[in-house]
């Protein structure tokens, strides 16, 4: 399976090297000219290959988005119908509205599968993965499946959190944000939520 990795800054290409070591293959697009990042991706991501965001997107089976929270408008939605899409974006500052990002991203993204993931793990924090837990939340049980293997692969432990909605729990502001929790510990913390 290849994964399209939205975003060459701090996150995409770290996502980019954990999925070229699990034997994936990657497209890597930043915003523009796919050669504006060929360097970067060379020397960060080498193996994987710099593309547009629609070549990228267009025969992946995986989406990873990591771009700035501000750029997700500029995404033409068409481009991911049908697609699994996971969301690693943040609000910055925290959102003060009851919308998570992955819900305003399923809200856009019409007919993509939208799955929250990887948001609430600081960059230099996901290499190596070494069995870290992370949560993932979502709506569509076979991208949730297809999402929690694409972890387990690249070296997490995929704490499932439920429906998109309790992508929230993994933003800014909640006590599993940038913290290294272990799997009994995000669990704990889904219990006091419910």
């Amino acid at each position: 399976m290849k994964i399209a990795v939205l975003g060459a800054g701090h996150v995409g290409p770290v996502v980019a090297r954990l999925a070229l070591a699990a034997g994936y293959e990657v497209g890597i697009a930043g915003s523009g000219d796919p050669a504006r990042i060929e360097m970067i991706v060379d020397f960060l991501a080498p193996g994987a290959v710099a593309q547009t965001a629609a070549d990228a997107v267009g025969d992946a089976g995986l989406v990873v988005l990591a771009i700035p929270w501000h750029r997700f408008p500029s995404l033409e939605p068409r481009t991911f119908a049908g697609k699994v899409v996971v969301d690693a974006m943040n609000h910055w500052p925290p959102a003060e509205h009851p919308l998570g990002t992955s819900e305003e991203v399923a809200q856009r993204l019409t007919g993509a599968h939208v799955v929250k993931t990887l948001n609430h793990v600081a960059y230099q924090d996901m290499e190596p993965a070494a069995g870290r837990a992370v949560g993932f939340a979502g709506n569509d049980p076979d991208a949730l499946k297809a999402v929690a293997e694409f972890l387990d692969r690249i070296g997490f432990d995929p704490v499932p959190m439920g429906p998109l909605a309790a992508g929230r729990l993994l933003e800014p502001g909640s006590p599993l944000f940038g913290v290294a929790a272990h799997r009994h510990e995000f669990e704990t913390f889904l219990k006091e939520q419910s």
